[in-house]
């Protein structure tokens, strides 16, 4: 349980630096969704009430010994499989995905809870091991991760299904799996990417890759968030347009801008100087992080904040590079900035476990 004197061993900055991105989101959620000729939109109370819960959610991962959630890894992870295997049968389905437990008050989507389960398995198995996993080991850590990838893809969500991997490659590394294996592994994705090309893609992620490389080819369809990503990140310029001033957001030209597009926004209203803001903040969460892992007691705290790490780091690189047009649209949310309960509440859980492991350094 929680000693008063841990109390000390916050790293307030760190929590600092969360709570003022999550600031950030709300206000660019409020921008984009509030417009006075439509019904009042509360996506941005919404977005309160989850980062409250969320708040509450990094309380309790931050009071108990993160070796107790260790511990008790498996049982959650079996917990998060069953959510995830009853989602594909009874989920609420939205768009033609099946993603969403519907509550009384919120729809769960355990897909963003995964990945924090992810990373407390994969940290107990290689912290059990040897200092250098063999090949049964990495088989191993390897079906861990495939089995909630598989089911988080058949939803269908390939993009959190690939926020998976990075937890998987950052802790077999920091485990000691060696680099030649990794481009091993590497080198067989390359040559399994025609293969699911033909095979394993839809149709409509098939046109995505293909719209990303000429989004003209289709400017009316696929091709058009691509392209009004681009216009509203180019049309900030140094200071930005202002608050609720941005042409693209406002006049809803850029399509669930307060969601996966919700960066895009920010650099149109903000302009370089916001971006710059924003960038520095997540990149010093990043650091404060790393530094965590560092300062770990054990391997075991190590391997637990590289894994929310990586798939935390993963997920920002990738929205904000689509978001400014540089890589293929994906649904793919900005973490802690983004709309979305789920993603939220995951997400400060899983830094609640990183506050863990740096303020418990100096205990037995």
């Amino acid at each position: 349980m929680f000693e008063r004197r841990l109390y000390y061993h916050i790293d307030w900055a760190l929590l600092v630096a969360i709570l003022v991105l999550c600031g950030m989101g709300v206000t660019m959620i409020y921008s984009t969704t509030s417009d006075p000729t439509r019904a009042a939109s509360h996506m941005h109370i919404t977005q309160l009430y989850a980062i409250a819960i969320g708040l509450a959610a990094m309380v309790v991962t931050l009071t108990f010994d993160y070796r107790t959630f260790t511990d008790k890894s498996h049982l959650i992870y079996i917990a998060l499989m069953a959510l995830l295997v009853y989602v594909l049968f009874f989920g609420t389905a939205i768009m033609g995905a099946r993603r969403w437990i519907p509550l009384k008050l919120v729809n769960l989507q355990p897909s963003e809870f995964a990945k924090v389960g992810v990373a407390l398995v994969l940290a107990k198995f290689f912290g059990e091991n040897r200092p250098a996993p063999r090949w049964s080991d990495l088989a191993i850590g390897g079906g861990l991760t495939i089995f909630p990838l598989a089911l988080i893809a058949k939803e269908p969500d390939l993009g959190t299904a690939v926020t998976l991997l990075p937890i998987f490659l950052a802790i077999a590394y920091l485990a000691g799996m060696r680099m030649r294996i990794l481009g091993l592994v590497v080198l067989c994705l390359l040559l399994a990417a025609p293969v699911a090309w033909k095979f394993a893609m839809n149709p409509y992620q098939k046109t995505r890759i293909s719209s990303f490389l000429d989004p003209s080819q289709d400017a009316k369809g696929a091709g058009y968030q691509q392209i009004q990503a681009r216009i509203t990140v180019g049309s900030g310029g140094l200071a930005g347009k202002g608050f609720k001033q941005g042409t693209q957001g406002q006049l809803r030209f850029l399509p669930v801008a307060h969601n996966d597009f919700i960066f895009s926004v920010l650099a149109e209203e903000q302009g370089f100087a916001g971006v710059l803001v924003a960038l520095g903040l997540y990149l010093f969460v990043i650091l404060r992080a790393l530094e965590a892992a560092s300062l770990a007691k054990d391997r075991l705290g190590s391997y637990l904040v590289l894994g929310v790490l990586a798939s935390f780091t993963f997920q920002v690189v990738y929205n904000i590079t689509m978001s400014a047009g540089l890589a293929p649209v994906k649904g793919l949310t900005l973490p802690l900035m983004s709309y979305g309960g789920s993603s939220m509440i995951a997400t400060l859980a899983g830094f609640g476990l990183v506050l863990n492991v740096r303020m418990r350094r100096f205990t037995n």
